[in-house]
């Protein structure tokens, strides 16, 4: 796009992860006391597990009562499934963050009081950041991952959900159509994050998937994942930019690069 002397260009260059950062990340993380601790306390019970910034634009709120649902509409999984959801705090001196804390708090205590019994507490939710490896083994460990955004740029904890499971036994990615991630990530179970009992039913879906489709999907998934990593983003971007201050530009600093996709 030319105006005078300036030229834009527009490009799409959705940002990724480092697949294999992440796996050896996930791998190692296995031996941590925080890893063996969060495994441990599941009792052998499977492990659904959120990882969000504290936002209103990740839609948890939704998410819990998604669960709320699942739990309604399968009773035979009380006691059997502990939801893992872990939300640090941001923008804690915002009102409209604290008035988020308080919903969810609320939320996942009234919940909780319904369903919980003396062993069991079927929400746990943390507001409190873990290392990137820590995060990592608890991605690896969970049997199903839900990202439910009710609007996100991109959101890699989706991708980094998937490149942390073990491609062996893998886990299911439960995922909203509203995340930048769901254009790529085709094979996920894709939901709308607003529609309570098609969140629980693809969690249902997830839990109950036979090994060989659980394997055939993240297989996909994960090719996906290497064929648009970071450094294939980096690439394609550096590509792009240095492009546009070739010998037919005017002269420095007339162009305009704008960037869309690569929020998380």
């Amino acid at each position: 796009m030319q105006h005078g002397a300036r030229r834009t260009r527009l490009g799409t260059f959705p940002i990724s992860v480092d697949v294999d950062a992440i796996q050896q990340e996930a791998r190692q993380s296995q031996s941590s006391d925080s890893v063996k601790r969060m495994s441990g306390g599941l009792l052998g019970r499977r492990c659904v597990i959120g990882a969000d910034r504290l936002d209103y634009s990740k839609g948890l709120v939704d998410r819990f009562l998604a669960y709320e649902r699942f739990m309604e509409l399968h009773p035979e999984n009380l006691n059997r499934i502990t939801f893992l959801q872990i939300a640090p705090l941001s923008r804690a001196d915002v009102r409209t963050y604290t008035e988020i804390r308080r919903s969810l708090e609320q939320t996942a205590g009234r919940i909780n009081g319904r369903f919980a019994e003396t062993d069991w507490t079927p929400i746990r939710y943390l507001n409190r950041n873990f290392s990137h490896e820590t995060l990592m083994g608890f991605l690896r460990n969970a049997c199903v991952g839900v990202v439910t955004p009710v609007r996100d740029g991109m959101n890699l904890v989706a991708k980094e959900f998937v490149a942390a499971q073990d491609p062996e036994d893998p886990g299911v990615l439960v995922l909203s159509t509203l995340a930048g991630a769901a254009e790529e990530m085709t094979d996920a179970l894709l939901v709308n994050p607003r529609d309570a009992r098609a969140v629980a039913e693809a969690v249902h879906r997830a839990l109950a998937m036979p090994q060989d489709e659980r394997c055939a999907r993240h297989a996909r998934l994960l090719q996906v994942l290497r064929r648009n990593d970071i450094h294939a983003w980096h690439g394609r971007f550096v590509q792009q930019l240095q492009a546009c201050v070739g010998p037919d530009v005017v002269r420095p600093g007339t162009v305009a690069f704008g960037l869309a996709g690569t929020g998380r």
